[in-house]
């Protein structure tokens, strides 16, 4: 709850005189009185805010000299300074007022001042009384502080001299150690403890750095000795590091590595051997490469013994000097880049390996941090990238280098890959990561890349000419010589032999020849005659034919003996090739393909004249006559000639009889249409009598005896010739035996339905009878459709036969009826059965 006096407070106006405010804390009950009187009192007051003559000096910033000057422009100062002196005088009974209504309460306020005078005058005394018993203290207590604070510093000079004293006493001491380990060495060196002084000079080191012994005069010329000492350790270090490098000795390069890591220095000084391997690899680099270091191999008037003029072109007479210099210095780096790389992936190794004895930290994590490349991939990354910068520059600058490497690129190929070999080789340790990944390699292998472009555009340019050469663009009709075909395989083989010791590069190399197997295919092709002359087969061989022929068999030996050569290589060679062999073969068939259609085109004309025969004649002249047919005398005639006149020039020699040709093929092709036509329309033949069986089983013999000797041999052909075999006895057979017969199993089933209608009534149509088909018609049909098919064509007649027969009221059929009816049956239910399997 608030108290009286602070409700007092409260209860005064903002604009309460100071005087009314200390009344109140004397006479509350007066103040009331007081602030009701003040209240009327002031009301006259108020009337300043409103006057714009008064009001400015109610502002905080009011100023007299604004206000002057504002009063003298107004144009009227003298009724102004009239309103101020009114102002003046009503302020003064204003305050004349208050004095008098408030008399009583500044009584008490005078007589609260002197009480308070009182108060501070008895507070002068005590703090006077402080102030002099605060200077007694100190003046006391002046010369002891003084004293304790000499003293203290004192001690801790003391304690100060005394550490330093030790430390420097223990540095003597480290440093002693250190000389006689150093001048025991002198003697024999080999004893010198090369990591243990190292760890001294290491301690000698720090420690004066540490407590901070520079500037003592003994410590000052021990430190002398000490860094002479320093400088003669990091030599030795060095030289063991190296030698343990060079001869990858790793007790050797862990001792280096652990003097100093003592030293405080192991991952500078590795830095450093790294980047002097990387320069001694670059200055290599650039060294093999150096036509002009080259040339200056050895006197000779004005010329470098290399051959080489001072413009980097060889002399008359000198190429094959400087060319073997310049491989010899080739490889002379490769040996180097070996070197280089297997030392920093030893130095990585022992790195990997070797911990601190004390501390048991790796050293591998004090030169390289997490992230860092290892310390051979920086290397070869250098490495890789001055060669291949090297390699750009010579193959832009020097045409002679430019030749060699594009000429001698499987062997530039072989020595970049035996380097790397090596290098894989040499580095291959269990548990350690070689020295160089699959991605460094490929890189390297890269950096030659521009003159593998350059080697195969050159492969297939070389091929390309041979090509051009042999089949001129220009001329039509000119045809190569056996010389000229043996010269494309031989430079074809010379190619492949070259790179044959790279799988990747041979790859490469059968892809080029495989565009040159296309040109030579298309140029072949342009040679090639497809007209009516190639066609012919009435007479002799034109001379077109014989182009013919002898681009096909050109044809056929590269496509041999390329195949031979490719089938020597990896598998995936022949799938390179495959394709371009293909079209070679293509071209070859085509050459010769209308013409072994026109002559069987001609053979099937003849066998259709079977149908102008009349094998249904009875009697015994007609079976007694031994002579052959017309049609088979005709066809006798035609094979003869096409043997005589066409493949007499097609097939191989009896001493290559074995090889398979095209020719061979097509002629074997060929034979087994003949045999296949026959015996078709033999069985389409009807009627056929006794003595017409006997005519046709004579002429089956003369076609056999014909194919066989002017064709090929029968015995190789195959079905078609056990078809013809089994057809023969076959027509002799009566109709009841036919179904048990195994001869059933060498002929096809349309050959022994046709067949079965020439033992069949007339009534019994055939399907080329019903369909009112010529034989030729038919056998084209024949030869589109399916043995199903065929089968439902046969079957329609069939039905269309009962159909008669019941018509007449008949309840016999023709023996045949049943007996095609079962085999047509039996033949579905095997297709049927083998679809289900």
């Amino acid at each position: 709850m608030a108290s009286p006096a602070a409700i007092q407070r409260s209860q005064l106006s903002p604009s309460s005189s100071p005087l009314q405010r200390l009344s109140t804390f004397k006479n509350p009950a007066a103040s009331t009185t007081t602030t009701g009187t003040s209240t009327s009192a002031a009301s006259p007051l108020d009337s300043f805010a409103n006057d714009p003559i008064l009001s400015p000096f109610l502002s905080p910033s009011f100023s007299t000299t604004s206000f002057s000057s504002a009063a003298l422009s107004s144009g009227s100062p003298a009724s102004t300074a009239e309103r101020l002196h009114s102002a003046i005088r009503l302020l003064e009974s204003q305050i004349r007022t208050e004095v008098l209504s408030r008399h009583p309460e500044l009584l008490n306020q005078l007589s609260s001042l002197k009480h308070a005078e009182h108060a501070l005058s008895t507070v002068r005394s005590a703090v006077a009384s402080l102030q002099s018993s605060v200077l007694r203290v100190r003046s006391e207590l002046s010369d002891p502080h003084k004293s304790i604070q000499t003293k203290t510093l004192q001690l801790s000079n003391l304690h100060s001299t005394t550490e330093l004293l030790q430390h420097t006493i223990r540095a003597l001491r480290l440093s002693k150690k250190l000389r006689d380990l150093a001048s025991a060495s002198e003697t024999e060196p080999e004893k010198l403890d090369l990591a243990k002084a190292a760890q001294l000079h290491c301690e000698i080191l720090s420690m004066c750095h540490e407590y901070d012994l520079v500037g003592i005069e003994i410590v000052d010329e021990e430190l002398k000795l000490v860094r002479e000492i320093g400088e003669r350790l990091r030599a030795e270090a060095m030289k063991v590091l190296e030698n343990g490098m060079e001869g990858l000795n790793q007790a050797e390069v862990g001792t280096g590595l652990q003097v100093f890591y003592n030293l405080g220095e192991l991952k500078v000084t590795v830095e450093q051997l790294v980047n002097k391997y990387k320069g001694i690899g670059v200055k290599s680099i650039g060294a093999a490469l150096d036509m002009k270091a080259i040339s200056m191999g050895g006197g000779g008037g004005g010329f470098g013994p290399g051959g080489i003029r001072g413009s980097g072109t060889p002399q008359i007479g000198g190429g094959a000097k400087a060319r073997d210099g310049l491989w010899q210095r080739v490889g002379s780096c490769m040996d180097q880049l070996h070197s280089i790389m297997v030392a920093v992936w030893h130095l990585e190794r022992v790195l990997s390996k070797k911990r601190d004895p004390f501390t048991h930290a790796l050293l591998l994590e004090e030169v390289i941090k997490e992230g860092d490349t290892m310390l051979t991939e920086r290397v070869w990354e250098a490495l890789v990238k001055s060669f291949a910068s090297q390699m750009k520059s010579v193959f832009t600058a020097s045409s002679f280098v430019k030749e060699i490497f594009t000429t001698g690129y499987p062997k530039l190929f072989s020595i970049i890959e035996n380097l790397l070999d090596r290098i894989s080789r040499d580095t291959d340790v269990k548990g350690v990561s070689p020295a160089i990944s699959l991605e460094g390699k490929e890189q390297m292998v890269a950096a030659i890349e521009i003159f593998q472009t350059a080697f195969l555009t050159l492969c297939l340019s070389r091929l390309s000419d041979l090509v051009n050469t042999i089949f001129p663009v220009s001329s039509r009709g000119s045809v190569p010589s056996k010389d000229q075909i043996s010269k494309i395989i031989s430079r074809i083989q010379e190619e492949i032999e070259a790179v044959q010791v790279d799988g990747r590069l041979t790859l490469l190399v059968l892809r080029e020849i495989g565009k040159v197997l296309l040109l030579l295919a298309e140029r072949a092709e342009y040679q090639i005659s497809a007209g009516h002359e190639a066609r012919q087969i009435s007479g002799a061989a034109t001379p077109a034919q014989l182009r013919n022929f002898v681009l096909s068999q050109h044809l056929q030996e590269i496509h041999t003996r390329i195949s031979s050569i490719v089938m020597k290589l990896p598998s995936i060679a022949a799938e390179v090739l495959s394709p371009s062999l293909g079209v070679i073969y293509g071209v070859a068939r085509d050459a010769v393909t209308p013409l072994f259609k026109a002559m069987i085109d001609r053979l099937e004309s003849c066998i259709l004249q079977i149908h102008d025969q009349n094998f249904g004649v009875l009697g015994m002249d007609a079976a007694m006559d031994n002579n052959a047919s017309p049609y088979m005398e005709e066809l006798q005639k035609c094979v003869l000639h096409f043997r005589t006149e066409f493949l007499s020039r097609l097939l191989p020699s009896s001493a290559n009889a074995r090889i398979e040709t095209i020719c061979t093929q097509l002629v074997r092709n060929m034979a087994a249409r003949v045999l296949i036509l026959f015996v078709r329309h033999a069985s389409l033949v009807r009627p056929l009598s006794e003595s017409g069986k006997l005519r046709m089983a004579r002429d089956m013999a003369e076609l056999e005896l014909t194919v066989g000797q002017s064709l090929f041999p029968v015995e190789q052909l195959g079905a078609p010739y056990r078809a013809l075999r089994a057809f023969r006895p076959l027509i002799f057979l009566e109709t009841s035996q036919l179904a048990s017969s195994p001869l059933l199993q060498d002929l096809p089933l349309n050959v022994i339905l046709h067949h079965l209608y020439s033992r069949g009534p007339d009534e019994l149509l055939s399907p080329m009878q019903r369909n009112k088909l010529t034989p030729l018609q038919y056998s084209l049909w024949l030869d589109s459709q399916g043995e199903d098919q065929i089968w439902k064509g046969v079957k329609a007649t069939l039905d269309d036969y009962a159909v008669k027969v019941r018509s007449r009221g008949d309840k016999e059929f023709s023996p045949v009826y049943p007996l095609m009816i079962q085999l047509g049956s039996s033949f579905l239910e095997n297709v049927q059965g083998s679809r289900r399997a």
